[in-house]
């Protein structure tokens, strides 16, 4: 690997500066638009009529149908280009969000959810990979690191504020929309379908890619050339022991991790006042994505303290993670709870581009989408393993156990991120 310059804003040329800020707006808006919907997605389902039981079906058809087309769109971004996939996976939430509102029948709410797993299927891997790919254009040789953590911080933003409003909105426009007929967290799904068609707008216009033959001739080669894309990618983590390593500890981290981010809620409400309970909740939930961001922007500073060594800087931070994953396990008050959490989430946020970081310079551009597409798809199985785990040892036991039990899947990367340090270094 050639050596890397180490980041300065000022230092950039305009148009790389410009390209970061691009970016950053445009991930802004995108998640502030998914946002609106994050804080009130279940309450609007049991608005519906939904039970429990379908609540967890609709999220199955949501996580199987992401997994299934991973793969072969980010594929086929490598092949007919990142923007059109992108236009496209914003096309398919504007359908799901349309069929949400349009609808209280469970079978036409699992095609909404269908349509969610399509559309982040389809945003995987695509402009990420075209932000990188132009970046080191505009900037050879130059860490990305800062600049992927720019734009993750501009995106955990856009997270926090669109939950905040999304469940604002309800309490202030509730009895309009009770006047017209719908349910009063539609409101924050129709917000959502506004923003995502300015999301279209602005990808259209500010995010600038060289066409690449786009008809029907193209379009069917693309897909064609799919398999042999993917077996290549394939091939290259088989063949290639950093890209090996650093997936296999990924999913371990979201084995550990992704039980705590969706399990949470349900282990911190009863330690609150009935009366406010989910208010608590819901500054807790933005909060979550706030210092998120928080640790992405601290994310350059800690690097430097590494020496830009981006596994090492994983290292410690997935060993800190899992510590905190004990010490949050372990608390009974609202207040120690949401304290550790805060801490909690603020690692998070500084590990995620360590680890994008090491996978940009192992990739070429050939194969980027498709290997992004790889590690989302290797992180949710991940994920998924660990939610059965954790949920059938909460069961059992309790919620505490099962989340100091996921930390030592975090020991174990630390292990495996640790093999990367050396290998690196060698």
């Amino acid at each position: 690997m050639a050596t890397e310059t180490e980041f300065s804003f000022e230092a950039l040329t305009g148009s790389a500066q410009r390209h970061i800020r691009v970016f950053q707006l445009h991930q802004f808006l995108d998640r502030f638009a998914m946002g609106l919907t994050v804080a009130v997605v279940a309450l609007a389902l049991t608005d519906r009529g939904m039970d429990l039981f379908q609540i967890s079906l609709l999220f199955g058809v949501y996580s199987l149908t992401t997994m299934a087309m991973e793969l072969p769109f980010g594929g086929l971004a490598d092949s007919i280009g990142r923007k059109p996939v992108f236009l496209t996976a914003v096309v398919a939430s504007l359908v799901s969000l349309a069929l949400f509102l349009s609808t209280s029948d469970f079978h036409v709410l699992a095609l909404s959810f269908a349509f969610i797993g399509f559309g982040r299927a389809l945003r995987s891997g695509t402009l990420d990979a075209w932000f990188v790919e132009t970046f080191k254009a505009l900037a050879p040789n130059v860490d990305v690191q800062p600049a992927l953590a720019k734009a993750q911080w501009a995106n955990a933003v856009g997270l926090a504020i669109g939950a905040i409003l999304g469940g604002i909105l309800p309490d202030l426009l509730g009895e309009v929309a009770k006047s017209l007929g719908v349910g009063i967290y539609d409101v924050s799904y129709v917000a959502s379908f506004i923003v995502m068609l300015g999301v279209f707008i602005f990808t259209m216009f500010a995010i600038i890619e060289t066409p690449r033959p786009l008809n029907a001739a193209a379009l069917i080669h693309g897909l064609a050339n799919v398999p042999v894309v993917i077996k290549d990618a394939s091939l290259l983590v088989l063949k290639h022991p950093t890209l090996s390593v650093l997936l296999a500890a990924l999913a371990l981290f979201l084995m550990a991790t992704n039980p705590v981010e969706v399990i949470w809620p349900t282990h911190a409400k009863p330690m609150l006042d009935e009366r406010y309970a989910n208010t608590v909740i819901g500054v807790v939930t933005a909060t979550y994505f706030f210092s998120i961001a928080f640790g992405a922007s601290l994310s350059p500073h800690i690097s430097r303290m590494f020496k830009r060594r981006h596994a090492i800087t994983l290292t410690a931070s997935f060993a800190c993670l899992a510590t905190v994953q004990i010490a949050l396990a372990l608390q009974s008050s609202i207040i120690g709870f949401a304290t550790v959490f805060v801490l909690y989430s603020v690692i998070l946020g500084v590990s995620e581009t360590p680890a994008s970081s090491i996978l940009h310079r192992c990739v070429d551009d050939h194969h980027r989408s498709t290997m992004l597409s790889l590690r989302s798809l290797i992180q949710q199985l991940g994920a998924a393993l660990g939610l059965v785990l954790a949920g059938t040892i909460a069961e059992i036991y309790s919620t505490p156990i099962a989340w100091i039990v996921g930390a030592v899947f975090l020991f174990i990367a630390v292990i495996l991120i640790l093999v990367l340090v050396r290998r690196l270094a060698e």
